[in-house]
């Protein structure tokens, strides 16, 4: 800006100066020769003044044209203004607006860095969770073989316990024949006694003679009842055998039960293990879905940032010819000895380019 206060006697030293190299004192190369200081109208003023004292046709000449110099200067200088104020708000505008995409970009990077640090975590949650279901299945499995193998083993201790009961019941028969068939020739025995003592009584003399065959009856009797004796302890040893035999079944039995109750333990394992690889199943597929959502996100927010980045290298190429325009009219605003229309083409450029630019 020009600074006010100067003397015309400057004013005089300048104008005395440019005619001595030859050149017209105008209003802008008096100001450029006082160093671009002074305000126009005061320079035209104390030319008017100089130009008064000096007189003349040619003066009054002068004065007119440096009038319409002078307006066409402040018209200029009011286009500057104008121009300088218009690129302050435009480039005002352009940071504000690059601000602002800045901070939109970084609160989208915020936002994509937080859902790829969100997505590696419901990766590794999810990793984790197809671990455990994997163990899951493998526990799962090794229960349903071990379920398999103690159904074969009680299936084939089972069909043992009956063959064993299937014998068993036969000792008992045999056991129960053999007793019938004792107690059969006790009976027979002691009827057999009595009846011959009924006869010996009565028929004494008569077995006298039959003495000989009758002990050899006896005898032949005796005989037989060692044998029944034989034949009782051999059944009552094989009764005991037996006794025993129903005694480890039975021991087996129990161990049976012990393992039909491992066996419900083991369902209830196994449904517990069912019911928790649903739920793994389940916490996979929200697992799954929540995944497929944020990488939905995170793919928006890249194509947001994309599209801010371009808005923002828009922004900065309009930037970018605003500095031009503005580095085009600092280089207009250098004074230049040039005619009035010189500087009315000037000025008419000048408009022409803030037009074109709107």
């Amino acid at each position: 800006m020009a600074r006010a206060g100067i003397y015309k006697s400057e004013v005089v030293r300048a104008r005395n100066n440019l005619l001595a190299m030859g050149r017209h004192p105008s209003i802008d190369a008096i100001r450029i020769e006082l160093g671009n200081t002074g305000s126009k109208a005061t320079i035209h003023r104390y030319l008017k003044e100089i130009e008064e004292e000096e007189g003349g046709n040619a003066g009054t000449q002068v004065a007119v044209s440096e009038a319409i110099q002078d307006l066409s200067a402040r018209l200029a200088e009011r286009l500057h203004q104008e121009a300088d104020q218009r690129l302050a708000a435009l480039t005002d505008k352009h940071k504000a607006e690059i601000a602002a995409l800045n901070n939109a970009m970084a609160a989208l990077r915020n936002e994509s860095e937080s859902f790829r640090g969100q997505v590696e975590r419901q990766a590794i949650d999810l990793s984790t969770e197809k671990t455990a279901h994997a163990n899951t299945m493998a526990a799962l499995q090794e229960e349903r073989i071990a379920r398999a193998q103690m159904a074969q083993r009680i299936q084939d201790m089972e069909g043992q316990l009956a063959k064993e009961e299937t014998h068993r019941l036969s000792l008992e028969e045999k056991h129960q024949h053999a007793r019938e068939a004792l107690e059969h020739f006790r009976a027979a025995a002691k009827e057999q006694r009595e009846q011959d003592q009924r006869q010996s009584e009565q028929q004494i003399q008569f077995l006298q003679g039959e003495l000989r065959s009758a002990k050899d009856t006896v005898n032949t009797q005796q005989q037989e009842l060692i044998r029944s004796h034989e034949d009782n302890a051999r059944l009552s040893s094989e009764l005991t055998h037996a006794r025993s035999e129903l005694h480890r079944q039975e021991g087996e039995i129990r161990t049976l039960r012990s393992a039909k109750e491992q066996l419900a333990v083991a369902e209830v394992k196994n449904q517990q293990l069912s019911d928790q690889l649903a739920q793994a199943n389940g916490r996979v597929a929200d697992l799954d879905k929540e995944n497929q959502a944020n990488v939905s996100k995170l793919r928006e927010a890249a194509e947001t940032e994309q599209r801010l980045e371009s808005e923002l290298m828009a922004a900065k190429s309009v930037v970018v010819s605003h500095e031009k325009i503005f580095e085009r009219l600092a280089a207009l605003q250098a004074p230049q000895a040039k005619s009035v229309n010189a500087k009315k083409n000037s000025v008419d450029s000048q408009n022409s380019l803030f037009n074109s630019e709107e």
